[in-house]
């Protein structure tokens, strides 16, 4: 017998079409599901559990629509390097000598980060991903995983790779009661031929799939695309035949306004990742344009060796922020846009906006509680201003997803916070030797 419970007492930003902001507000749900979105009801006797607020901020839950978890043990270990050098000579070396063990600790490690900062929905990208999907189905997250194929290597290890990703997003799709959605992922057009990224796209149509690709995040990869093969990175994808399927960029930082109008054409998605673009000095994504274009913006942390958190809400001040000074209007991307690429348009990009991404009646509960007794979001003029200007992760209370509480007091349910770093310490010394 299911349970109804009601969060009562708090400040409801829905997110939903009309941006409807209840101060006194309630949102229930049961099996799952919302029920309920409004002003508190006066009577609550139907209510198996109620939860009260206290005053603090109900949102929908974050989603982080790119990035790599079990690379949480190379946060701090080689920065301050251009992107090439930083992949070739500091990540892919130790990377190579990851065990499916390696892999599990790591995607825990994150997972136990962006439940704590308000994540609920996250997009992974890796390989050993049937040992992220278990962390997934273990501790309460939502994601959409994809087996990330890099084509080097024999013609027998490129079959056996694809292979492993289809394998993968056949088995783990709709897996976790739900929670687990899957893509198929060719890692780039420089690591991937374009007879293997056709290979790819083949096994995506078979599956009803979507496609996930890394595209134009530096300079030096948009040169090399074009000198391999004679064509801006958009047209070289377009003529391989990868927006036939829905697909979801990561970074799009170099791309002219006709490779925009593409992208446009095709409602090819893009997952900006602001901050790790920044640090790798990448560049800045043309997201004005973008919007202008109506192309679906959406945040991503990339890798916490790139970032180095996966903080979601440091993306949403710079995206509200960083945009406005390099294009001198103060006008541009509000707070509420902001808080739309790292909710709805989060589940726009991964193609769940039927299920979440808003609190609305009929929609899954992902719910995060924002701790709102600290002196930066006083006085209460503007919830989603404080939010996006004044607010952090770490100000996350509560959160639920598909209704089921993994997080309660700042403190993940789900998860032995002291295992994880045990592990992790443990598991990065042999990546030493």
């Amino acid at each position: 017998m299911s349970e109804r419970k009601i969060i009562v007492n708090g400040t409801i930003i829905t997110v939903n079409e009309k941006n409807d902001v209840f101060s006194n507000g309630a949102i229930a749900f049961e099996n799952g599901d919302i029920t309920y979105v409004g002003e508190v009801p006066e009577d609550l006797s139907s209510y198996d559990e109620v939860i009260d607020a206290k005053g603090n901020y109900i949102l929908p839950g974050l989603i982080n629509t790119h990035g790599h978890s079990p690379m949480s043990y190379l946060r701090g270990y080689a920065d301050d390097l251009p992107l090439e050098q930083w992949l070739q000579e500091k990540m892919w070396p130790l990377e190579e000598r990851y065990t499916p063990e390696h892999t599990r600790w790591g995607a825990y490690l994150s997972i136990l980060e962006m439940l704590r900062t308000g994540t609920t929905t996250f997009v992974d990208m890796y390989d050993n991903l049937d040992e992220v999907a278990q962390a997934v189905e273990y501790s309460g997250i939502r994601a959409k995983l994809c087996r990330g194929v890099i084509g080097f290597g024999s013609d027998e290890l490129r079959k056996s790779k694809l292979e492993e990703a289809t394998n993968f997003a056949e088995n783990w799709n709709n897996g976790a009661d739900g929670r687990i959605t899957t893509m198929m992922s060719p890692h780039s057009a420089y690591t991937c031929t374009p007879e293997y990224i056709k290979q790819i796209v083949d096994a995506a149509e078979k599956l009803n799939l979507p496609i996930h690709i890394h595209m134009s995040e530096s300079k030096t990869e948009v040169e090399q695309i074009q000198r391999e093969y004679g064509k801006l990175p958009v047209k070289h994808l377009q003529s391989i035949g990868v927006f036939e399927r829905p697909t979801l960029l990561a970074h799009a930082v170099h791309v002219t306004e006709e490779e925009m109008d593409i992208l446009a054409k095709y409602d090819v998605k893009v997952s900006h990742n602001i901050i790790s673009n920044l640090k790798l000095a990448s560049g800045i994504a043309p997201i004005k344009d973008f919007l202008e274009k109506g192309i679906t913006v959406s945040l991503g942390t990339d890798s916490s060796a790139s970032n180095n958190n996966l903080d979601l809400f440091e993306e949403l001040k710079q995206v509200a922020i960083l945009h406005k000074g390099i294009q001198y209007d103060s006008t541009l991307i509000t707070a509420g846009e902001a808080l739309r690429m790292a909710t709805i348009n989060g589940a726009q990009s991964l193609w769940l906006e039927q299920s979440i991404g808003s609190l609305e009646v009929g929609k899954q509960a992902d719910i995060i509680i924002i701790d709102t007794n600290q002196p930066f979001y006083h006085p209460k003029h503007d919830a989603v201003s404080h939010i996006v200007y004044a607010g952090s992760g770490r100000d996350v209370n509560d959160v639920f997803v598909k209704g089921k509480q993994v997080v309660k007091n700042k403190e993940v349910l789900t998860i032995d916070q002291e295992k994880v770093f045990y592990e992790v310490a443990r598991l990065f010394k042999t990546l030493e030797k």
